[in-house]
């Protein structure tokens, strides 16, 4: 049994729902929550990254069957085996996404998802060009080790991605509670795409939000702050080759510039890291908040 791809049959599913979701904005008076320059390149980076991915599955499939080869055992294709493989590959995907806002290698090819200073359904079409290159498949190898199929693995992922289309909105409050505290949720991730102090680098689940429960990355979003979304520093241009590639290109320039005994850490450090501190992380940046936080609640 190869590897059933559902995008493709997503796909008209997806606009339909940006469309009903832009109706919904127009309605309600949100006509800010979409601009059509920023959903040109979020449709763009979408249908770049299907060809992308594409082209790294002529790499990454058989490097699944060759890792897949050196299994104890095989665990075959059994119903319990589909529901294993999506929970263990969603656990594979926090680590992938926590890497990916922590070392800033694989920062360069996620950061054009966080790009978008608006959060609607089209954002969730922002994908990366360069994940292959940025290595992040290595998240997946452990589980064709472990005896899952890599067609199952694959399948597993797509799912995985396609749940997490409609988490990127506004136009849903709060799911039920019980709801809430197991899955990953619209609320939960604006939080994880917002540039606030206090929700930098939290909730990087896919589908299920205890991963972040379980290992501290979790953050409630609060009803009494504005969320702002994009990026630290934002990207300021609406040309898609930018936004696939710019952190990529500042990373060549900050390696070329270093001291030789800093080159790697600009590459393997955390995003904003630099040898003399002239930039701020996401840590020196939660840090600041939660000590102005302090000082106004004690004034």
């Amino acid at each position: 049994m190869t590897a059933f791809d559902p995008l493709p049959y997503a796909i008209p599913f997806f606009v339909a729902l940006i469309a009903l979701e832009i109706v919904w904005a127009r309605r309600t008076g949100r006509q800010r929550a979409y601009e059509s320059r920023d959903t040109a390149v979020s449709l763009g980076m979408g249908m770049g990254s299907l060809v992308a991915g594409a082209l790294a599955a002529l790499a990454t499939v058989p490097l699944l069957g060759w890792v897949h080869g050196f299994a104890p055992f095989a665990i075959g294709w059994a119903w319990w085996a589909w529901a294993l493989c999506f929970i263990l590959d969603d656990f594979a995907y926090y680590w992938q996404h926590r890497t990916g806002h922590r070392v800033r290698w694989f920062w360069a090819a996620h950061v054009n998802h966080h790009s978008s200073q608006h959060y609607n359904l089209s954002t969730a079409l922002r994908q990366t060009w360069t994940s292959f290159v940025a290595l992040s498949f290595i998240f997946r190898l452990p589980l064709a080790l472990i005896g899952f199929e890599p067609g199952m693995i694959l399948t597993c992922a797509a799912f995985n991605l396609i749940y997490q289309f409609w988490i990127h909105t506004e136009a849903i409050n709060r799911m039920p509670r019980w709801f809430e505290a197991v899955m990953n949720t619209p609320s939960h991730h604006r939080v994880h795409h917002a540039t606030n102090g206090r929700y930098l680098d939290r909730n990087y689940a896919g589908t299920f939000i205890v991963w972040d429960k379980l290992f501290g990355t979790f953050e409630l979003e609060r009803d009494d702050e504005v969320i702002r979304y994009g990026i630290v520093h934002q990207l300021g241009s609406f040309n898609i080759v930018k936004a696939a590639f710019h952190e990529w290109a500042d990373i060549a320039r900050d390696v070329r510039s270093a001291p030789w005994k800093h080159k790697l850490s600009y590459m393997w450090r955390e995003p904003g890291w630099t040898h003399d501190g002239s930039r701020e992380t996401s840590d020196m940046i939660r840090q600041r908040t939660a000590l102005a936080e302090q000082e106004t609640a004690e004034s």
